[in-house]
Parts: C-alpha cells; structure tokens; sequence
C-alpha cells in the first residue's frame, strides 16, 4: 500500500528519535479506527496539577490522549487542529507528517481525516523531555 507522506529525516542535531516513537505510536494507536472526536483540554497532570492534552476519541470508544510536553529550551505544543467531518466514516489508514515534523497528517483512502499543527524544539538534544506523551485509554478505563 501507498502512502501520501513520505517518512520524513531529521538530523539527530534535531531530533533524538522523540518524534519518530511519537509518529509510530499515532499510528499504532489510531490505524484501523474512525475518529468520532477530536479535543484540546486540561487533564490531571502525571504527578500533579493539570497538563494541556490533545484526545483523539475513537470509534471503539479508546481514547488517545496526548499530553504536549516541555523542560527548559525544549517543548513540543499543539497550535490547531482541523477534523475534515466529511471523511470521518473512513478507516484510518496512516498517519503522515510534512514540514519537519510541524504538520501531522490522519488519512484514509479518501484523503486526510485529521490534520494538526505542532510547534516543536528539542532544545539541547538528548538532554531535555518534548513531543507528545502518548497514553492510549480503553474503553473500560474511560
């Protein structure tokens, strides 16, 4: 099967592989399923307070939640986020990005179901936390 994003190189001055595990997981989590809704809120934070997450609520009823992450000169932010409604009763297919890694891309046969915009730095790299923190969140525990 073809894909209409081709894998993008990042040299490892600008990236350790964080964004690479962050497309792998999309994908592993969202291949297969419809997108019911996509979302930008405040969820408890992983050891205190709240943290600003993106959850993508699949068909099955999983949620996909991805927390934007930040230390010191590194960070990863979503900027906006487009769920094309006449496409969401199409199997996701893949997940794509473009513009180094700025611009994320759902697809189906029919084209892109999702497309989100993220601002990212990996700062020093290797030596500072970005991207998303993936969690995948069946059903039963939703």
């Amino acid at each position: 099967m073809s894909t209409p994003y081709q894998l993008e190189e990042l040299h490892h001055d600008e990236d350790d592989g964080t964004m690479y595990e962050n497309l792998d997981a999309l994908t592993d989590a969202v291949v297969g399923h419809r997108i019911i809704s996509a979302e930008q809120k405040e969820v408890p934070g992983r050891w205190y307070g709240t943290e600003v997450a993106f959850i993508l609520t699949l068909d099955n009823g999983t949620r996909v939640q991805m927390v934007t992450q930040g230390d010191c000169c590194a960070y990863t932010e979503l900027e906006t986020f487009m769920l094309h409604v006449d496409k969401i009763d199409h199997i996701i297919t893949g997940v794509g990005t473009t513009d180094g890694f700025t611009k994320w891309h759902v697809y189906a046969d029919m084209g892109d179901v999702l497309e989100f915009q993220i601002d990212w730095s990996a700062g020093n790299t290797g030596y500072y936390a970005y991207g998303f923190d993936i969690t995948v969140i069946p059903v039963d525990a939703a």
